[in-house]
């Protein structure tokens, strides 16, 4: 990154101002970094810590990712982009599909295209593990995400590299139980949708390290996913208050019991690296010779194999997330 100029697309979100910082501490020669968002209060909030007077290669843009000339125009001279702009919540998604259309697909064909027209030399796409065989629309927005971004990397006569990291919840962002279960904590209960629900569990720290690898790392076309435990929603009530009652009240619309971030059918371009899998774009020999060339250890993944939150190999225990639970802060 040092030397570089870089574009984070919503820059001003749980996962950018972390990627933000981080950059910024270990990367003392980037050119510039510029953050990307359509909110001007996060973004003046986040001036505030991360001034652009103290770090001068910072950059705040406004701008929404639908908007393909406000975002061509921030992509001036950008080396590198970080697309993590995205509409997120599940149940949104379902009474509102349109607008999660523009923004998570439409927004990503900008990104794209803006990419192509800026020769930008490459640009490394946050997904979910909800774009492995979705039920909802959010999820299905996030699926066609990936496809056009898998798919750019065949435009010709461009040397943009496009590549996509999938993850499970963050834990403690918004988008987790967790915030929640902190305003129960002293109610005497807390809402469960299902017994039997699973979740992946990431934290912030790994979802940044990984994109600043595969940063490093990806040559095009891939789709990265991280080897990461699962948690079971109980194991969660049950290490920020066992006192608390469970109380069920249903899966919500276009929700799942169990996550997966690799299905079946993806299984048969899968391969495992060290800390990560890899979906390739096709089964094709000259693909797998393309990615055994620069990654050098490729392991094929058993036939039918199936990356889900519920048959995962790695749990962690509520010991394990009670340590997690330490660096949040006690509810009031």
């Amino acid at each position: 990154m040092n030397g570089k100029s870089v574009l984070i697309t919503g820059g001003t979100g749980s996962f950018g101002k972390k990627f933000t910082e981080h950059l910024l501490k270990k990367y003392k020669k980037i050119k510039k970094l510029i953050i990307y968002s359509r909110d001007e209060l996060k973004q003046s909030e986040m001036a505030m810590v991360l001034s652009d007077k103290k770090y001068k290669c910072l950059r705040y843009f406004l701008g929404d990712v639908r908007d393909y000339s406000r975002l061509s125009r921030a992509m001036k001279n950008v080396d590198i982009v970080i697309h993590a702009a995205a509409l997120k919540q599940v149940p949104m998604a379902e009474y509102n599909p349109i607008e999660f259309i523009k923004t998570n697909v439409m927004g990503a064909q900008n990104i794209i295209e803006s990419s192509l027209d800026n020769n930008v030399k490459r640009v490394i796409a946050l997904s979910t593990d909800k774009a492995a065989a979705p039920i909802n629309l959010y999820g299905a927005t996030k699926l066609c995400s990936d496809k056009l971004f898998v798919a750019a990397n065949n435009y010709a006569g461009q040397s943009c590299k496009f590549s996509v990291v999938r993850y499970g919840n963050v834990f403690g962002s918004r988008g987790s139980v967790i915030p929640l279960f902190k305003k129960l904590n002293n109610s005497g209960f807390f809402p469960i949708t299902s017994k039997d629900m699973t979740r992946f569990n990431i934290s912030l720290d790994e979802g940044v390290n990984m994109v600043d690898w595969v940063g490093k790392n990806a040559i095009g076309g891939e789709i990265f996913v991280p080897k990461i435990p699962s948690y079971r929603i109980t194991d969660i009530a049950k290490a920020m208050n066992p006192k608390n009652k469970l109380k069920i009240v249903g899966v919500r619309r276009g929700e799942k019991i169990h996550e997966e971030m690799i299905t079946v059918g993806d299984s048969q371009t899968t391969y495992e690296l060290n800390n990560y899998y890899i979906i390739l774009p096709d089964n094709s020999s000259e693909i797998y010779k393309k990615f055994k060339g620069h990654f050098k250890v490729l392991k094929k993944v058993k036939e039918n194999f199936n990356y889900n939150s519920k048959t995962n190999k790695s749990f962690l225990k509520i010991s394990d997330i009670k340590k997690m639970l330490k660096n949040f802060p006690k509810s009031k």
